[in-house]
């Protein structure tokens, strides 16, 4: 599957649109990562561990969105955008949110 943040494809021929398609993970970060981040924030550095759940929220954000496109019959997504969020009390969850638009195209 063909994912890109471009609306269109050079050297292609976007032949249907199938509309937009999302996909959305939400992480929790733990207490002990939260003192560890806290502690890096003070010296310095970066934070591993968030590190590691973006990247892990940012995966399965984009696994449902190509998932949801493949259900549809498209072969790319277009368009593609990607926010992250803190929500939760305190902050205390991670939210990636990734949306594009599924379109088939050919050569």
């Amino acid at each position: 599957m063909l994912v890109t943040t471009t609306n269109n494809l050079e050297g292609k021929r976007i032949e249907k649109y199938y509309g937009v398609v999302v996909g959305e993970a939400i992480m929790g970060a733990n207490v002990f990562k939260d003192i560890f981040a806290s502690i890096r924030d003070i010296v310095g550095g970066r934070s591993g561990s968030y590190e590691q759940e973006l990247t892990k929220a940012r995966k399965i954000a984009f696994a449902e969105l190509t998932e949801e496109a493949s259900m549809l019959g498209a072969n790319a997504v277009i368009g593609v955008d990607i926010d992250y969020e803190v929500i939760g009390q305190k902050g205390s969850m991670l939210m990636v949110s990734i949306c594009g638009t599924a379109v088939k195209y050919s050569d």
